[in-house]
Parts: structure tokens; C-alpha cells; sequence
């Protein structure tokens, strides 16, 4: 093993670690007396440069381009896939987790900063694990790294007896869905003799599909079902997004949802291209397979050419009813939320099912592109509720009433946020959903991915009517009182910059596009 790349390979993990080691040591040996201003301040700042410094390792460190390629030589422990976009999967996770830190400035929720910030930082660690690991072993770890930190920031507020009872549901459902994944994994290293992707993935296509992967991929898929809060798997989202500090929430909702969605894109391509790609070579080689051949360990091209990308039944049915469940369910429960909270999170329910019909069809680009634009503008819808919820003490519609009146910026934000998650253009919201329809009707599949989209074209229209109306009450109705919602500079700052990527994104698409496909050299 060349430890050499190895530490390359693990600096951003080893960066955002570090960080949060200091910025326990600052918080609890140095500012333990110092005030609660100055203490976010300080733990923020250093949460800040970890996330600098985790993106300088991953994107300008002089590592050599082999290390996120298809593996690291003789390393069965850690695999650093490239062909499934994990580097601009880890540059968002970092980016998202920079943002919503900014928002514990001027909140105060809790007197433990330095404690939240590390957890924070832990957390992002446990996302960059998982969305560029290969083996299954440390993809339990990474996600178990991920889920317990999840469960902790929930729960952040103590005074809270709504984020008590959210962080216990999470974590029972938490720990339902991880022996799910488990089982699951369990059945793969039977199938396959190894925890390792590749291998497992060469075995399969040389041996052909059995009963037991389908089984497999049904436990894995439920498992990983309740990470992206897909129905039926979603039950504790809208508790835990009511509940949480509204922090944590905007992490859950961009952050988690990220990671969780590169892997199982990773998974999902892996295994289903395995069922069905014939092998001439070795299986335990350690061949990568994909849709434009076979790769092997060094990034050259070998003797195995793949159908094109014609997903087994058994596979993309999986798939393809959680998306359904999602996009219906979601939507249709979200009309009768009079919480905004409650409101984003059922849309986020929605959200995953659009990724999911990505995901069922393969659309590795599209599905990155929609993952990191609905992170970025769930984090400012989280924001807005935050900034309204301070000065008004409650997240309900009747909150939102003449919010025009209070605070034209903030509902300028809000108007540009919702608007783009309804899929409204030229917002990037619009380009997300377009892209991701385009590319799933591009292969030509057959008629049900024609039915997903008009399915999932007629929600988005149904998920207009709810954005509407915290719009309509926000803009149209008159206020219900006369209490001032003021934000912070800094806030207000950070809420602006996000409502002018979204708009500037949406106004050039094809530069987050571009962007994207260059962690992918063959694209």
C-alpha cells in the first residue's frame, strides 16, 4: 500500500478533523468565560478554515490525479472513485457546510459552539467518507460518522422539547435503517468475497445475477431510503425538520442529502451494471464497469463492453416506486402544512423522489447538478424560516404575513428561492429539473421513464400551489401585527449571496454543468 496517497487521499477528511479538534481546544481551554457573541464568532471562523482548507486539499493539493481515480494500488480499504463525480460531490459537501455555519452567528440556541461547530465538522468528515469510498466497510463507517453526528445536532437544543422528541425518532428509525444496510452489505460480501466495490462488482457480472442480489439491493436500497428521507422510509423528515435548530436543519437538508445521494448513485451503477455486463477478464482484477466499457485499476480501458444502459426490472422497480411514492406523497402532504418547516420538509420528500427517477436511469451529471443546487437552496430557505422564526417566534404561515411590509430584502429572497425550488425559470431550480428529465428521456427506455416525468412534471406543478401560498402571504396578505423582522448583516449577507447564485446560476447553467463534468476527464 502507498501510504503516500493514501494520506493524499484522506487530507480533506484529515483537515476538517483537525479543525474540529481546535476549535474544541479554543472553545473550552481559552474562551470558556469569553461571551457567547465572541465564542460563535471565533468557532465559526475556525469551522470556516477547515472547510477552506478540506477544499484546498481536495481540489489544489499537488496530489497526483491517480489518487481519485479507480483505486489506491493494493488498497482494499479505501477506494476513490472519480467516475461518479464524488470530487464535486466532496467540494459541495464542504462548500454546504461552510454555509450553514455561517448561520450560527448571532443565534443562540446554545451556549456549546464550539461543541456544535465540531460536531458540524465531524458530520461533513463522515459525508466526504462516503460519497468517494469504495469498500463497503468504510461506507458503514462513514455513514454511521454521518448519522450519529445527525442525531446529536438535532437534538442540539436542549430548552427544546420538540428537538428531544425529533432526535429520538431520528435516531430509532436511524438505527432501523442501518441494520437494514447492513444486512444488506452482508449479503453482497457473501455474493461477491470482498467488501471491496470493484470486486464485488466484477464477481456479479462474471457469475450473472441471483436471487439473493436482488435481495441484496432491496435491503440496501431501504436502508439508504431512509438517509434521503424517500417514501415510505421519510416518516421522521417532517418531525425533524420542525424540530431541530434551524442550523442543523439547513445541514440535514443540503449536506446529508448530498452524500447520501452519491452514494447510492455510486451503489446503484455499480451493481446494476454489474447484473447485466458480461466479463472477459479476470474477476478478480478488479475491473471497473460502466456504460462506455470497462475500466480497469489503472484508468485504461480493457476488453468488456457493457449493453447500453438497459436497467434490469428488478432493479430500477426498486427505484422507481420510491421516486413515485416520493414525488406523490410529498407533494400532496405538503399542501396541507400550515408550518412552513413541516412545508420544506415534505418538499424535500418530493425532491428526493426527482432524484431518485436520476438515479433509477443513471444520470450520474444530473443528478449531481440537482443534489448540489437544491442543497444551496434549501439552505436559504432554511435561513429565511430561521430569520422569521427569531423575530416572530413561530415558523406558521400567519408568521409570513406582510413580510413584504417588514422586510422587502428577506422576501425578495424568499420569492427567489421557493420560486427556483418550484422549478421556476430562469432560476436553477428549472435547469435542475430540466436536465434531469432530459437525460432520463434521452436513453430511450421505454415508457415508464416517460411516465416518471409526466408524473413528476405534473407535482412539480402541484408544489407551485404550496410555494404560492408562502409567497401570497408573504407578499399579498397584510400583516397580522407590527413586529419588526430584522436579520443580522451577516445573515442577510450570506442569504443574499445564495438568492444571487441561484439567480446566476440559472441564468448560466452550463457553467455548474461544465463544472461538474470536469471530475469526470471521459465526459
Amino acid at each position: 500500500m502507498n501510504y503516500d496517497k493514501l494520506f493524499l487521499a484522506t487530507l480533506p477528511i484529515t483537515m476538517l478533523e483537525a479543525a474540529a479538534l481546535l476549535v474544541l481546544v479554543v472553545d473550552l481551554a481559552f474562551l470558556r468565560r469569553a461571551s457567547l457573541a465572541l465564542r460563535n464568532t471565533s468557532a465559526v471562523l475556525l469551522g470556516l478554515s477547515g472547510c477552506v482548507a478540506g477544499l484546498w486539499a481536495l481540489l489544489w493539493a499537488p496530489a497526483e490525479k491517480a489518487v481519485w481515480g479507480y483505486s489506491l494500488p493494493g488498497s482494499h480499504e479505501l477506494l476513490l472513485n472519480n467516475m461518479f463525480f464524488s470530487g464535486a460531490a466532496q467540494s459541495g459537501i464542504l462548500l454546504l457546510t461552510a454555509l450553514t455555519m455561517l448561520f450560527l452567528v448571532g443565534s443562540s440556541f446554545t451556549r456549546h459552539v464550539g461543541e456544535y461547530v465540531a460536531v458540524v465538522l465531524m458530520a461533513a468528515a463522515g459525508g466526504l467518507i462516503i460519497s468517494a469510498a469504495q469498500d463497503l466497510l468504510v461506507i458503514f463507517i462513514g455513514l454511521e460518522l454521518l448519522s450519529l453526528c445527525l442525531y446529536i445536532l438535532t437534538a442540539f437544543q436542549k430548552s427544546s422539547a420538540r428537538a428531544t422528541e425529533a432526535a429520538l425518532k431520528y435516531y430509532l428509525f436511524g438505527g432501523m435503517s442501518a441494520a437494514f444496510l447492513l444486512f444488506g452489505f452482508s449479503y453482497f460480501y457473501g455474493l461477491g468475497g470482498s467488501t471491496n466495490l470493484a470486486v464485488i462488482q466484477s464477481t456479479i457480472a462474471h457469475n450473472g445475477p441471483s436471487p439473493m442480489l436482488y435481495v441484496a439491493w432491496v435491503l440496501v436500497a431501504t436502508g439508504l431510503g431512509f438517509k434521503v428521507a424517500a417514501v415510505p422510509f421519510h416518516l421522521w423528515a417532517p418531525d425533524t425538520y420542525e424540530g431541530a435548530p434551524a442550523p442543523a436543519v439547513a445541514f440535514i437538508a443540503s449536506v446529508s442529502k448530498v452524500a447520501s445521494f452519491s452514494l447510492l448513485l455510486t451503489l446503484a451503477t455499480n451493481w446494476i451494471q454489474a447484473s447485466y455486463c458480461s466479463m472477459t477478464a479476470n474477476p478478480h482484477e478488479g475491473m471497473m464497469h460502466g456504460s462506455m466499457g470497462s475500466m480497469d485499476m489503472s484508468g485504461g480501458m480493457a476488453g468488456c463492453v457493457c449493453p447500453p444502459m438497459r436497467i434490469p426490472s428488478q432493479f430500477v422497480l426498486v427505484l422507481v416506486a420510491m421516486a413515485a411514492l416520493s414525488m406523490v406523497i410529498g407533494n400532496l402532504a405538503a399542501l396541507a402544512q400550515t408550518s412552513v418547516r413541516r412545508l420544506l420538509a415534505y418538499s424535500a420528500i418530493a425532491h428526493a423522489g426527482y432524484i431518485l427517477v436520476g438515479i433509477a436511469y443513471t444520470s450520474p451529471d444530473a443528478v449531481t447538478y440537482y443534489a448540489l443546487t437544491y442543497g444551496l437552496t434549501s439552505i436559504g430557505s432554511f435561513g429565511v424560516v430561521s430569520v422569521v422564526e427569531q423575530a416572530t417566534g413561530s415558523d406558521r404561515l400567519d408568521s409570513f404575513l406582510g413580510l413584504s411590509k417588514k422586510n422587502p430584502l428577506i422576501a425578495s429572497i424568499l420569492l427567489v428561492l421557493l420560486l427556483s425550488l418550484a422549478g421556476i425559470p430562469p432560476l436553477v431550480g428549472f435547469w435542475s429539473k430540466f436536465n434531469l428529465f432530459a437525460a432520463v428521456l434521452k436513453l430511450n427506455a421505454g415508457v415508464l421513464p416517460f411516465a416518471l416525468i409526466a408524473v413528476a412534471i405534473a407535482m412539480s406543478a402541484v408544489s407551485l400551489y404550496y410555494y404560492l401560498q408562502v409567497l401570497k402571504a408573504a407578499w399579498v396578505s397584510p400583516a397580522a401585527d407590527d413586529r419588526p423582522v430584522k436579520a443580522g448583516v451577516l445573515n442577510t449577507l450570506v442569504l443574499m449571496v445564495i438568492a444571487l447564485a441561484v439567480l446566476a446560476l440559472g441564468c448560466f447553467p452550463a457553467a455548474l454543468e461544465g463544472w461538474i463534468r470536469s471530475f469526470y476527464p471521459m465526459m
